[in-house]
Parts: structure tokens; C-alpha cells; sequence
């Protein structure tokens, strides 16, 4: 279930998923955030990504990741820039993996919102 939210005449679509880390690797998934290469953030900015934030649970090595998407195609069309295929190879030493190189999520359904 998708849940849309309007703000400044814009309708943004919340999603919301949770990945996992290898457990000796939390440090270096940190200082790779920190140094986010550029081109990827214009990137998910250039297709219609916003207020995107990960965070951590230290004892259980699980992602949780939050995003508003302005369009389900835009988002999903990320995946096949070769950048972003670049990102997740240099992530997968540090992440499960799917075969593809995507890293390992599950997406999760809205139960309830505040605004």
C-alpha cells in the first residue's frame, strides 16, 4: 500500500524498506554515506527522490530506509543507470546482495501516518 502526501502542491509518494549490514562493516557503511559520491545524489534528485534517510539498529545489522518519490517509474529507473549499478558493486562487500547486485530489501507496507 502506497500512501501519498502533499506538500508545496507536489504529491509525493512515501516508501519505506529495510535492508541489512554485515555486522563488522557498520563503521565503514557509515563513512561510505558520509562521502556519498555527488553524481548519486543528483541522481535520485534528477528522479524525483526526496527526504531520503537511512538508519541503523547496531544490534540487529538492520537497515531501515525512508523516501518520498514523486513517481513509481522514475524511482524504479534508477536501478538501470550505470551509476547506480557502480553504487551497489561498491556496496556488496559490505551488504547482502540479491544476484543482480541490488541490495538485499524488503519493502514495507504504510499502517499509519501523522501530518
Amino acid at each position: 500500500m502506497q500512501k501519498n502526501v502533499s506538500k508545496a502542491k507536489n504529491e509525493f509518494i512515501r516508501k519505506a524498506f529495510v535492508m541489512s549490514v554485515y555486522p563488522d562493516k557498520h563503521e565503514e557503511y557509515q563513512r561510505r554515506h558520509d562521502a556519498i559520491w555527488p553524481e548519486l545524489q543528483s541522481l535520485l534528485k534528477s528522479h524525483g527522490a526526496h527526504h531520503y534517510s537511512i538508519f541503523l539498529n547496531k544490534e540487529t545489522n538492520q537497515l531501515f530506509g525512508t523516501v518520498e518519490i514523486e513517481n513509481e517509474a522514475r524511482w524504479e529507473a534508477i536501478a538501470s543507470t550505470e551509476l547506480c549499478q557502480k553504487w551497489w558493486a561498491y556496496m556488496a562487500d559490505i551488504m547482502p546482495t540479491n544476484t543482480d547486485g541490488s541490495p538485499k530489501a524488503t519493502t514495507l507496507d504504510e499502517v499509519f501516518y501523522l501530518d
